[in-house]
This record gives structure tokens, sequence and C-alpha cells, in this order.
């Protein structure tokens, strides 16, 4: 029998560890920033066409590389950065697997220009799919020219999985970003399609945080500095009036690497316990440096999963930073965070803290959302008919055996009578008869349903259905939101929104959907680009979901605002004559029925 095992030919190996090292365009620019950096450069261009498909081309004036180094550094491997094992628990450089130019060369066109300062001559390589095309000395300036064409151009597989130019582009800028806060010793510029996104000179680290993120950000910063011998911590902290539920900029780095760590998050949001309401997040960029000996970058190919020798300490050493420059800056030094008795915070509820909320502000207004008027209240009545018809072939189940209280997931929809008197309970449920007991239906997720139905059915149908603002306000986006609200511009324009571009990331508001009296249009305009970008512009009906869904979030009645009767039975009428009921559009149960038979059982 002949053998079976063979060794697999390097481009077919290069091509292997490309599918782990060079995932899509933004995973070039961070290989080829990190090697400029590591290469001492001082001033780093980046330009790309089509979100880095077409082309990613990345400059630098570091030291360059001779004619045999140029080579050899597109071999698997092949590494200026260490030399033998020991070398991986002292990482000094961003790069040391010697993986990155092997697998991107094995899967796109590259031309390498380059050349030391001590050389007349440089030299140009061109190489496709691993295969060396040329090689050849060429006048050029000092430092490393890259460029990659046509990536995947050999995997038609891989290209055609590849996201829309809008979305590759939100990546690179992404990766870009995380490079540039680490090293405001640099000057970066970053190019789109010939158009500079960003020109960022040498300067401090806060000045790069709002050079990058705007100048808003300023005045939500806050300062954490601390020292000790297990980890030195710096960086800036977010006040807790700017938190929100999305869209912060959260930034860990250690030893002037990028890092992702839930751990850590939790450290700092810890601190903030009590301080900011639940769900809601504060921005923060926080900046370690620890032994190199006591972490393992080597975890994962995009080096962005870091492991500590020490992490339950580092956690209580940052949560106290967090909570230090707090209490100093926020002006609320009174507050024990270590006591069990917690600050006073006005809530509405059954004091249970997962359903409390802040006592929202009384807006006085004269506007109705449960009053149907012109064709959707005639609407209402038709779909109020109808509903026997809708139900007359559904089975109910039974209660299930372990939750008999609550109806089974899997049940079928109970209609309520609405001809019966109803309550509304704390503010926040709304209690009726049903057929087969008593139903409660949480009315801040009944009005979610309603409201999402009628914003994705604006966008579906492209109704604009906008109120004019007497005084138009300006929102001002930084750079990756502005890739993604030129892809969602349209479905912002359905639901009512009127921007007007005034140049340099600043638009003004000239109208706002009807029905959003009471809210920040500013804050909700950075919500839904923010969910835009969470959900993938490349797939419009998800983005048409998460613009809906949070339209609908903001606009629905708050818990704790007081329905009449005529308001409840409008919502309700509303909330059963669409398909779907039972859940809100992101799976949350919007009413419960507790069954005749378990209401006699407690009183046996």
């Amino acid at each position: 029998m002949e053998d079976i095992i063979q060794l697999l030919p390097d481009s077919v190996a290069n091509q292997i560890a490309a599918g782990e090292v060079v995932q899509r365009p933004a995973s070039i620019v961070k290989e080829l920033v990190e090697n400029s950096l590591d290469a001492d450069a001082k001033h780093i261009q980046v330009l790309v066409v089509d979100g880095g498909r077409t082309c990613v081309q990345v400059i630098d004036d570091g030291k360059g590389m001779s004619e045999t180094d140029a080579r050899m550094a597109f071999e698997r491997h092949a590494t200026s950065k260490i030399r033998c094992a020991s070398d991986l628990f002292g990482l000094t450089t961003m790069g040391f697997r010697g993986e990155a130019l092997a697998s991107i060369a094995a899967v796109a066109q590259v031309e390498l220009r380059t050349r030391r300062a001590e050389d007349e001559l440089g030299t140009l390589l061109r190489i496709a799919g691993s295969k060396l095309e040329c090689q050849e000395p060429i006048a050029c300036p000092v430092g490393s020219n890259f460029s990659v064409n046509n990536l995947f151009f050999n995997v038609p597989a891989r290209r055609k999985f590849l996201k829309s130019n809008q979305t590759e582009m939100t990546n690179v800028v992404a990766d870009f970003e995380r490079i540039v806060l680490t090293h405001p010793e640099c000057d970066f510029s970053l190019f789109n399609n010939g158009v500079e996104m960003y020109r960022l000179p040498e300067t401090s680290v806060r000045q790069r945080i709002l050079d990058v993120f705007g100048k808003k950000l300023n005045a939500e910063l806050l300062p954490i500095d601390v020292e000790t011998s297990l980890v030195t911590i710096s960086g800036y902290v977010g006040n807790p009036e700017s938190s929100k539920k999305r869209g912060q900029h959260q930034f860990f780095f250690v030893n002037g690497r990028y890092m992702r760590h839930p751990y850590f998050h939790s450290a700092v949001m810890h601190a903030y316990e009590n301080l900011i309401p639940v769900g809601e997040h504060v921005s923060y960029f926080i900046y370690m440096s620890v032994d190199p000996a006591s972490i393992d970058v080597n975890v994962h190919p995009t080096k962005t999963e870091i492991k500590f020798d020490n992490e339950q300490a580092v956690w209580q050493v940052l949560t106290a930073t967090v909570k230090e420059a707090l209490g100093r800056n926020v002006g609320v030094p009174t507050i024990e965070f270590d006591n069990e008795e917690k600050p006073y915070i006005p809530v509405i509820g059954t004091g249970n803290p997962q359903y409390s909320i802040p006592m929202p502000k009384p807006v006085e207004t004269d506007y109705n959302p449960f009053k149907p008027s012109g064709d959707n209240k005639s609407k209402a009545l038709r779909n109020k008919a109808d509903w026997e018809s809708l139900y007359a072939n559904i089975e109910m189940n039974t209660p299930s055996q372990d939750n008999p209280t609550i109806w089974d997931d899997a049940a079928a929809p109970t209609m309520p009578d609405l001809d019966t008197p109803m309550f509304q309970y704390k503010g926040r449920y709304i209690v009726m008869s049903a057929t087969e007991g008593i139903m409660v239906v949480d009315q801040h997720r009944a009005h979610i349903c309603v409201l999402y139905t009628q914003y994705m059915d604006s966008i579906s149908e492209h109704r604009q259905v906008s109120q004019g603002m007497l005084f138009p306000e300006v929102v001002q986006f930084d750079r990756q939101e502005l890739i993604v609200l030129e892809d969602i511009m349209s479905d912002l324009e359905y639901i009512g929104f009127d921007l007007a571009n005034l140049g340099g990331g600043s638009y003004s508001i000239n109208g706002i959907p009807s029905g959003l009296d009471g809210v920040n249009p500013i804050s909700l305009l950075h919500e839904l680009v923010a969910a835009a970008k969470e959900t993938g512009c490349s797939v419009q009906e998800k983005v048409h979901h998460a613009i809906a869904l949070t339209m609908a979030r903001t606009t629905a009645m708050v818990y704790g605002q007081v329905l009449s009767d005529d308001e409840m039975h409008v919502l309700l009428e509303q909330l059963f004559s669409l398909p779907a009921s039972k859940y809100t559009p992101d799976g949350l149960h919007v009413y419960t029925v507790i069954a005749c038979a378990d209401i006699d059982k407690s009183f046996r």
C-alpha cells in the first residue's frame, strides 16, 4: 500500500495560513502598519481603494530592507523580531511570527519598493500567489512601500464573501484607529479612494484621541493614572453623564498593543455601578504597561486576545483606579464604593434592579401617541373585527408542567376580552380578563411592537413623514460614523429625518420624524448609526430592522407613564392587530397569561 501522507507545497501552506492571518482588507492594513512601526517609522501613509479589495498601499519612512531581506521577508516564519523560543516571553515588537507577508503574498498581488539609508539603490519585488515575478534594483526613498492589489484574486470563494466597500472600509478605519491611538508620537494619514480621511500629526495621547474622535469628547474624559509593582495604568475614562446604550469608544491597550478583554471591561463597568443606568456604557481609553514576561500574546493569530498571569489582581487595580478617578473628578468623593450601602437613585417600579429605571422627566405636550387618525383608525377597527377569524383555527396549549403559572413559549396567542374593564399596575403593566384567565401586558414592550411595525412600513414604502425644526441643530459624526451614514441616509429620510451636509462631518438637522417630542435628535442619530454599524451595512434587511427597532425603543412610552382607559384600549387594539404580538422584534415577551386553574390552586 502506498504512503498517503505528503508535505504540502509552500503555496498551499501559505494559503492555509492566510485563512487565519488575512481575513479581510483591514487585516492587511493592520499587519503592514505594525511592520512599519517595528521598523521605527515616524511617518506612515495608508491608501485604500474600494474598501481595500482593489488596493491597499502602506508607505513608511522606516529602516527599509536590503535586497536579501526584502526577498526573505516573504518566506514563511522568516522574521527579524525573535531568534529563539525564549524571546516569545519578552516581546516588545508588534509582529513576531513571520507569517503575515507570506500569507498576504499567497492571496494577493504584492509590489514592494524598499531602501535602507546606507544603500544607493533600493529593491523592487513583485509577487503574486506566492510566485516571484520580478526582483530588480530601483531608485526609491528610504523606507518601504507595500502595494497589495486584488485581494483573493486566486481564491474566488473568499473574495465572494467580502462585504460591501462601505463595510470593509469601516473595518479598515477601526483597525487604523486602534493603531494610531497607541502611537501618538508618529504621524499618520489615511486615504479612501484618493480622499483624505485622517491627517494625524505627532501629538499627545489626549490630543490624538480628540483628533480621531472629535473635540466634543474632550469634556467627557477623566484622566486615570496609577503605578504599581504589577501594572501601570494610564489613559482616560468617560464621566457618568456621557453614558449611552451604544456607540461608545472603548479601548484597552497593553504594552502598545490593542486587546479585547471582556474581564477587564467588567472591571471598568463595575466602577460605574449605580452611577449610570443599567445597560448603558461609557467611553474609555485605557493603557496598561506590564512586564512582557507576565502576558502571552501568542494566543490567537490576530494578537488581540492576551492572557495575563495575574488577571484578578489587575482587575482589582483597574477597578480601584477608575473609582478613584470618578470620585476625584465627578464631585462625589464622599461615596464609599466598598460599603454595602449604595447611593440612592429614585426609581419607578417594583424595586427590582432589573426593572428599575431613572425617573423620566415630564414632557408637556398635546401629542397622543395612542390616538389613531385617518386610515390608521379605520384599519384598527377592521383588524379588531378580524381577530376571531385570524385565530379561529388555533388551539391553545395547556400550561407547561415546569412553570404552570406562565403559558409555554410555544403556546398560541391568547386574545384578551377588550370589552371588559382593564387597569394599569405600577405604571408598567396593563391587566385585563382573557378567556383562559388573566392577561398581563408590558405596556412599554407593547408600544415597541406597534412603533416598530410603523417604522418598518415607512422604510419599505418610502414614506417621508417629517416635522420641520424651528431651530435646526447640528450633529457631528466621526469618520467611521460617516461611512455608515452614507449607506443608511436614504433609510433615515424614509422615517422622517431631514439632514443637510455642512461638510467636515457636520450635518444640520432640519427635520425629524413626527412623535419625537422630548427626544434628543443628536443622541438618537448617533444611536441609529451605531445600530447600523453593529448590524453590517451590507445586509440591508438587517439594517432596516436595526433602525426601526432603535427608533421604536427610543420613542416608546416610558415605564411609569399613566394611561387612560381609552389609551390602554387603543394600544391593545394596535398590538393585537399585528401579525406577531407575543414577542418584541428582539425576542422579549410582551404579555403573559395566568391560567384560571392556577388561580384556583392557590386558594386550596
